[in-house]
């Protein structure tokens, strides 16, 4: 890996959309891996709130049944195409692999586009909140141009050509789709429990509810029924977060990406290939062809 250079220079050198890998790459696993990944974890909440996508992934069982191996599965997917680019061997294989999963069942193509939506505007508001600096315009504009193009080659149609056109799509079809639905409850428990696992133990979970509800917006919290928390409990998270990015200012920058943590993953200990992701009642079907 290189050595870290001045980032800023770099990006504003680049051009967002031709080399928008480049720049994705450096955002997500130089400048901001920690915030990159809670943001693309609250991204999933706001799928769920989506009635459709909610159904299918509760009829799945998956989140019900095998939770750490659905979400290791799908943080490996998404992580071997920021890390590697789309236009890598490798990238395409995992790329070519999730659409073979998601070609198993009906999605409609604006349950696809809201899902692409949510990988580019939940991290730039992560960022803008809670990050240890602003985001540069080419860097809002490189997580647009990547996932249009990744997008493209999910088949997804009609994407918006704009940032703009796509956001407004985004925030219409959640205040068109958004809804209260058992299946949005249990995906989202499922989820939000086996987040809570990686912190803290089984006994505390119930406590630390409200801490992650803070940092859910209204409308999302409604669709899972989930409680709105206090002005006082989002200032105390809120704070938390801000005080953090505070002292990541103050402190040495990471000098190289950080992938280290990509190369394990509990459910896969012993690593893993492309065949080796998906649910396994798909995994199996294929096997057997």
């Amino acid at each position: 890996m290189k050595k870290r250079i001045d980032i800023e220079k770099e990006i504003a050198r680049l051009d967002p959309q031709a080399d928008c890998q480049r720049i994705v790459f450096l955002t997500s696993y130089l400048e901001f891996p920690w915030d990159m990944t809670r943001a693309l974890e609250l991204a999933l909440f706001r799928t769920f709130a989506v009635p459709t996508i909610a159904e299918l992934l509760d009829r799945t069982g998956e989140f019900a049944n095998d939770t750490l191996r659905r979400y290791d599965d799908t943080a490996i997917i998404i992580n071997e195409i920021m890390v590697n680019g789309f236009q890598s061997e490798r990238g395409m294989n995992f790329l070519k692999r999730m659409n073979r999963i998601h070609g198993q069942y009906s999605i409609s193509n604006d349950d696809f586009l809201y899902t692409l939506s949510t990988f580019v505007f939940e991290p730039i508001r992560w960022i803008e909140r809670f990050g240890w600096r602003k985001l540069y315009p080419n860097e809002r504009l490189a997580l647009f141009y990547f996932w249009r193009e990744v997008g493209t080659r999910m088949r997804i149609n009609a994407i918006p050509e704009t940032f703009e056109a796509f956001e407004q799509f985004s925030r219409d079809y959640e205040a068109r789709t958004f809804a209260n639905i058992a299946a949005t409850q249990r995906v989202a428990n499922a989820t939000r429990d086996l987040l809570l696992s990686f912190y803290l133990p089984k006994p505390l979970w119930k406590s630390a509810e409200p801490l992650v509800c803070a940092l859910m917006d209204e409308p999302l919290l409604k669709a899972m029924d989930y409680p709105i928390p206090s002005d006082q409990t989002r200032r105390r998270v809120e704070t938390l977060l801000r005080v953090r990015a505070r002292l990541l200012r103050l402190l040495p920058k990471n000098k190289y990406p950080q992938v280290s943590t990509l190369l394990q993953y509990p459910t896969h200990p012993a690593g893993y290939s492309v065949e080796d992701i998906g649910p396994k009642s798909l995994r199996d079907k294929w096997a057997a062809k």
